[in-house]
């Protein structure tokens, strides 16, 4: 996944092997191993590639989806105190609470069409 998002990431950009070597300075061949996953990227080299892409190194590693990542730091504290609740419980009550939020969501969702349906 990891030389995936790397192939996908440079060629998002237009740019060949050769640019993306001199930005983390190697040479074009050893950036071509590290781009076909026959070498390991050093991680000081991973995070000048992530600050240049400007995504999260969980998204180069395929660990998600999304290009900038999860920071606790973007959300409102009472998010942050939600999560923190919700981690503390047992899974079989985490599954109970998710559930719930899309019971909810889904009288969320008809609330809303029937909105839309009025005006």
């Amino acid at each position: 996944m990891f030389y995936q998002r790397l192939r996908d990431l440079k060629e998002d950009k237009d740019l060949k092997q050769s640019n993306i070597a001199s930005i983390i300075n190697v040479s074009e061949n050893q950036y071509g191993r590290y781009e076909r996953g026959e070498n390991d990227i050093p991680l000081e080299k991973a995070l000048i590639l992530a600050n240049f892409y400007d995504v999260s190194l969980d998204y180069l590693a395929g660990r998600t989806n999304d290009k900038k990542g999860f920071n606790k730091s973007d959300l409102p504290n009472s998010e942050v105190e939600l999560l923190k609740k919700y981690r503390s419980l047992s899974k079989e009550r985490q599954i109970r609470v998710l559930e719930r939020i899309d019971m909810l969501t889904e009288d969320q969702e008809e609330e809303n069409t029937k909105i839309k349906g009025a005006v």
